[in-house]
């Protein structure tokens, strides 16, 4: 027999068996499907946290009060031997390779207007931030480049607090109250979005020494380091590390990390929680090799007489062999091509039915599982096919 006439015997074979060999592709296609999903879900979700921690570049290097050596908040529980202080800001700013820094006091307050309020979070920052952060004013200006350790009653809305409070009118010029203090609008912001579920837009930005003072601080928040160039960060942060030993008496009781390391340590969890889910997912792949295992063994014991017939007229056991695993493997080849369908149809329909939710189904996951979908289905073909062409023909054409 030729390739030629293996190929179309097998063909024969499934259409004669089309429900049989149906239900097997279609415990195979179950499984691709859940591959794909799964891992296209993982890769999206992977890229939409890659994009969020990168939305404010990957240059800066934060200091952040408080060590944290095994794990926690940086700034939690336990807190630091000394406080971080704007003296701390001025000297890091200094260091070699840093090409802007911010000093940074958070704090959330009731920032209101005529009879409008709105609880938000109120960023004590200096002039420096649209630079660090990235960021760009819409209209007005930012915080005026004052010292660090001097206040002015100045304010810059995010767009969506603007809105709030003013509507399509005019911000600019405005007094505002937050908290307890009155604050004079200069500017507004661009949207910047959401970062990790926090609206950046959502927000109010007031000179760090007047955050220090509305919200009772003894301490900043962080401080932010811009490196000139990704190649400047890990001596930046080497650099820091040693500066704040210095100047907190030997002890190293802040914890630094760079954006880099940040983006560096998120995609590598994100990618094993991707490979987990989707080596969980590939374990449905055995049922559909189950399946066709149990089919073909069925098959060759109900086709004794046709493989005794076609090794009587020349039929070697190489090409039973291999008429075997050629049905095996046009099963799996339709299952793992249905489920290559239907798991990157139902992503794309995730995407847009989901808000926020951007799948992603990269090309070496859907060859990586059409070929294990083919590799299974051979595998488990392999014994039944082994057995029909052990098949002695005598014994095969007196079988009933």
């Amino acid at each position: 027999m030729s390739p030629r006439d293996i190929l179309a015997l097998s063909l024969e074979a499934l259409h004669a068996h089309r429900l049989r060999y149906g239900l097997s592709a279609l415990a195979i296609a179950v499984g691709v499907a859940a591959v794909v999903l799964l891992s296209s879900i993982g890769e999206g979700v992977r890229r939409y946290v890659l994009d969020q921690f990168s939305m404010f570049g990957t240059n800066i290097v934060g200091v952040h009060p408080g060590k944290v050596s095994t794990g926690g908040i940086p700034g939690g529980m336990g807190g630091s031997a000394r406080k971080l202080t704007l003296d701390d800001a001025r000297v890091l700013r200094r260091i070699p390779g840093v090409a802007s820094a911010t000093a940074t006091a958070n704090g959330t307050a009731l920032v209101e207007y005529g009879d409008r309020g709105r609880r938000v979070y109120v960023f004590g920052v200096t002039a420096q931030v649209p630079r660090v952060w990235s960021m760009r004013v819409a209209s007005g200006s930012f915080l005026p480049d004052l010292e660090w350790d001097r206040s002015s009653p100045v304010v810059v809305l995010g767009p969506r607090l603007k809105r709030e409070l003013f509507g399509n009118g005019n911000a600019l010029g405005a007094l505002v109250r937050i908290g307890t203090a009155r604050f004079r609008v200069i500017g507004v912001m661009e949207s910047k979005g959401t970062l990790l579920g926090f609206d950046m837009d959502d927000t109010a930005y007031i000179p760090v020494m007047s955050a220090l003072r509305l919200f009772n601080l003894a301490e900043l928040s962080e401080v932010n380091l811009l490196a000139a160039t990704t190649a400047a960060v890990d001596s930046v942060v080497e650099r820091a590390r040693r500066v704040m030993i210095d100047r907190h008496g030997g002890e190293e009781d802040v914890t630094i990390v760079s954006q880099k390391d940040a983006m560096r340590m998120v995609d590598g969890i994100m990618r094993v929680l991707t490979l987990t889910v989707t080596a969980i997912a590939a374990i449905s792949l055995l049922v559909g090799a189950i399946g066709i295992l149990t089919i073909l063994w069925i098959v060759v014991r109900e086709r004794t007489q046709e493989i005794g017939l076609v090794k009587a007229l020349g039929g070697t056991r190489l090409q039973i062999l291999s008429w075997y695993l050629c049905e095996a493997a046009l099963t799996a080849v339709a299952g793992g091509g249905a489920g290559l369908l239907i798991g990157s149809g139902v992503a794309a329909a995730l995407s847009r039915v989901v808000p926020g939710l951007s799948t992603r189904t990269p090309a070496a996951i859907l060859a990586a599982a059409l070929v294990m979908a083919v590799s299974v289905g051979v595998l488990a073909g392999v014994a039944p096919a082994v057995r029909a062409a052990r098949l002695n023909p005598v014994e095969a054409l007196r079988a009933e």
